[in-house]
């Protein structure tokens, strides 16, 4: 990437997932501003799920680096008004801005800005993206343009030329130049092979099941896969903390307090899962949670690859005809094998308690966390029907957190001490029993809502 980006040319870093885009990225940005006396600004074009990911690596890794979030959630009118007449002082710092596709569309005026590189993180977006944001991103004015995805492009033409309109303009013809050159090549001997000769040099990737990588990976990686709220689901939980610490001062004697928290942390559970598991109106739409957005970003990278993926829930409800305390256990089996079976359902959504023991299934390499289960014990089980003896793939695992509420915070408990996390909330309360000693003041900040975390 340091190579291409010093010759002005552009890059699609498609390594599988888990291997490290963000934090190469980082890297690179890095030694960008050492070799550069004069260093530019920075722009990164994120989903808006992906906003908290890009935050948090970003202090973790590259704490020297200051960046700005360019989204609704992050800054107010007057701050996005600078940014877009290109006065805002982070730009005369030359920190990374980071936004969205959509606000990339809103905000003109970015496309006025030399930037030194312009990141297109999840760069399947421009395929599906509307005429204008897809416009926007092609306006951007950089030294160095790269694109993020876990998606084998070579292999969809139709798509590739969009990618490659992006990172090296021109490079791939006009459009109907691209088809008809395709078609032209799907008849010849050598098939597609000038053009994959072509792209070769850049798209990098690097792939789990390489020689060179294989021995390097864990067995089982474990990432934390921070969710945005939705307007809805933020509303909710908002009135679902003002509502329990209205209970709470009413509260006469400890086992009606106790009553009061458990029931109120059942609800915002349930509402950073998706509002309807709170309502209890059955329409489940899947804009309306945070979480359904990033599945569904993680699932179709995870289609694309033809790769298995194992979803656990607490809730019977989000798991639909699959399998949960009420399928049948004859039927459990006959789910088992298809799933198992090469040519059978890539997805598989089971409920915690159902699937989360005594089940081999070994045909995934993906295990999904929808909702935690705050006994880590617990989750290890569950994760353990992938990981097991029989499993010769690398393993997966995507943890869900709703960012800015009581999810994040038992993630930070658990990540930080886990061995003490086990002691403190490893028993049949789920983590209940820890939440339930605190006094209402340390509960309610517990609790709260971040509103910067918010869509």
């Amino acid at each position: 990437m340091l190579f291409l980006s010093g010759m002005g040319l552009g890059a699609c870093l498609a390594d599988d997932m888990g291997l490290g885009k963000t934090i190469q990225v980082i890297a690179l940005l890095l030694l960008r501003r050492a070799e550069r006396r004069q260093p530019r600004p920075s722009l990164l074009v994120v989903p808006a799920s992906l906003l908290g990911n890009w935050r948090r690596e970003l202090e973790k890794f590259a704490p020297d680096i200051e960046y700005l979030i360019a989204h609704r959630s992050a800054l107010d009118g007057p701050a996005m008004k600078k940014l877009d007449a290109g006065t805002h002082s982070a730009l005369k710092r030359n920190a990374v801005i980071i936004t969205t596709y959509t606000m990339l569309g809103r905000l003109e005026g970015l496309s006025q800005i030399d930037w030194d590189g312009a990141v297109l993180d999840e760069a399947q977006a421009i395929k599906t993206a509307g005429p204008g944001q897809a416009r926007s991103v092609k306006k951007l004015r950089a030294a160095f343009r790269l694109t993020l995805t876990g998606t084998p492009v070579e292999n969809r033409l139709a798509d590739l030329w969009g990618l490659f309109d992006f990172i090296n303009p021109g490079l791939l013809g006009n459009p109907g130049n691209f088809a008809e050159a395709t078609r032209r090549m799907a008849k010849a001997a050598d098939g597609f092979s000038p053009l994959r000769r072509l792209v070769q040099p850049y798209i990098l990737r690097r792939m789990k099941t390489d020689p060179d990588v294989a021995p390097d990976l864990p067995a089982k990686t474990e990432i934390t896969a921070f969710c945005h709220l939705s307007k809805r689901q933020a509303t909710l939980y908002q009135r679902a903390v003002t509502a329990m610490a209205k209970e709470l001062s009413s509260a006469e004697d400890p086992l009606q307090r106790q009553g009061v928290v458990l029931a109120s942390l059942m609800r915002l559970k349930q509402i950073c899962n998706h509002p309807s598991q709170f309502s209890g109106d059955a329409n489940y739409l899947p804009e309306e949670s945070g979480k359904f957005d990033r599945l569904r970003e993680i699932g179709l990278e995870i289609a694309d690859r033809q790769e298995k993926v194992l979803v656990f829930t607490q809730v019977k409800e989000l798991t639909g005809l699959v399998l949960h305390g009420g399928t049948a256990v004859g039927k459990r089996q006959e789910l088992v094998t298809r799933f198992q079976e090469p040519g059978g359902p890539p997805f598989f959504v089971i409920s915690v308690k159902a699937g989360g023991t005594g089940l081999t299934l070994t045909a995934a390499s993906h295990v999904i966390h929808f909702d935690r289960w705050w006994n880590p014990a617990v989750e290890d089980q569950a994760t353990d029907r992938a990981f097991r003896i029989g499993q010769t793939k690398n393993v997966l695992v995507h943890k869900f957190v709703c960012e800015g509420t009581l999810e994040e915070r038992i993630d930070e408990l658990i990540r930080g001490k886990k061995a003490l996390a086990e002691d403190l909330l490893g028993n049949d309360e789920g983590g209940a029993k820890l939440l339930t000693d605190m006094n209402d003041a340390e509960l309610l900040k517990f609790v709260s809502l971040d509103l910067k975390c918010t869509d």
